[in-house]
Order: structure tokens, then sequence, then C-alpha cells
């Protein structure tokens, strides 16, 4: 009896054309095709989200660890000692308890 359709060739490939392209076979290859593809891209979506985590958590870090380096020259020279000589060096008073104001940032 000769084969009908498009796949008229004889032997294995010609019976896994004729499974693999039936109407009942192929959407369903086809759907598990396209689900495999989606699954690829967004993990590979997930891999570059996480890269750009990563680089922002870097920089938050570095923008804390200069806040950190800010804070302390701040406090040295708002010390006791700093303006005590300061006030020699320019021949001012030193300056009491009542008189230093720090100026709280916005």
């Amino acid at each position: 009896m000769p084969k009908s359709g498009p796949f008229k060739e004889k032997g294995i490939a010609g019976h896994f054309f004729q499974i693999f392209f039936s109407a009942k076979i192929f959407p369903l290859c086809l759907f598990l095709m396209v689900i495999g593809v989606l699954f690829v891209l967004f993990r590979m979506k997930s891999v570059e989200m996480d890269y750009k985590i990563s680089e922002v958590n870097k920089k938050i870090r570095k923008i804390e660890m200069k806040n950190k380096q800010l804070e302390a020259t701040k406090a040295k020279l708002l010390s006791i000692k700093n303006l005590r000589r300061m006030a020699h060096k320019y021949e001012l008073q030193e300056p009491k308890q009542n008189q230093i104001i720090i100026i709280p940032e916005s």
C-alpha cells in the first residue's frame, strides 16, 4: 500500500515525519517548543536583571562608604581640638559651647 501525503519517503525517517507532522502531535510539539523558548528568554532576562541589581548594590555600597568618610571628615573639622587650633591660627577667641552651631543637612 503506497503512502499518501507530502512525506512519501520510506524507512524510519518517513515514519518519523508522518508521526511528527500528524494533526495530533505537531501542535503539541509546537506548543512545547514555544514554551521552551519563552522559558529560556525569561531566564536570560532574569540573569540580566540580577547583574543590574548587583551593579546598583555596588554603587550603593560605594556611596555609603563615601558618606561615612565625609561624616568622619566633618566630625574631625568640628572637633574641639581643631576649632581651638583654627582660633589660635587666626588669632581669634576660642569658641564657647553655645557658640558652636552645626547646620543640619537638608
